[in-house]
């Protein structure tokens, strides 16, 4: 897999695919900025009305569901730290461990940006642990703690 070059501090969502393995309609993140080795990045997610999930969450009031916030922040963690790390993720998969101190403050919906600043607190191959935090239009709409290891494909 041919990985974005390095010292970049934006990446596109073909850059994204090249870091990690999810694809429509489960790729949460449409671009990574602000990137800062070591220390952090923010994800972009354009919400749209278009969105698979929004058919069942719901029809006549749509919200993007919680566990899909969090699952947005665990990508951008994920391709923020596989590119940083210059870790090779072939054949390899990056796994939940756990989500602590989840918290949703308002209701993400079609239109929003997602602005999803991810932070490394602790590093110690293969486990990291990140905090979360996403917001739109300046205002904080979800946070979390959360874990991650990279494991081999299974």
């Amino acid at each position: 897999m041919n990985k974005p070059e390095p010292g970049k501090s934006v990446l596109e969502v073909d850059e994204l695919m090249q870091l990690l393995p999810h694809r429509y309609p489960m790729l949460l993140v449409d671009r990574l900025v602000d990137i800062v080795p070591g220390e952090s990045a923010v994800g972009i997610k354009n919400v749209t009305y278009g969105e698979e999930f929004f058919q069942g969450h719901f029809p006549q009031k749509p919200v993007m569901p919680g566990v899909l916030i969090i699952e947005a922040m665990a990508q951008a963690a994920a391709a923020y730290t596989v590119y940083t790390e210059d870790i090779d993720a072939d054949g390899k998969v990056v796994l939940f461990m756990g989500v602590d101190k989840a918290r949703f403050r308002r209701p993400v919906i079609p239109g929003d940006q997602l602005r999803i600043r991810v932070r490394t607190v602790h590093r110690r191959p293969p486990v990291w642990r990140f905090e979360g935090q996403a917001t739109v239009d300046g205002k904080r709409v979800a946070e979390a703690q959360y874990a991650a290891m990279l494991a081999q494909d299974f």
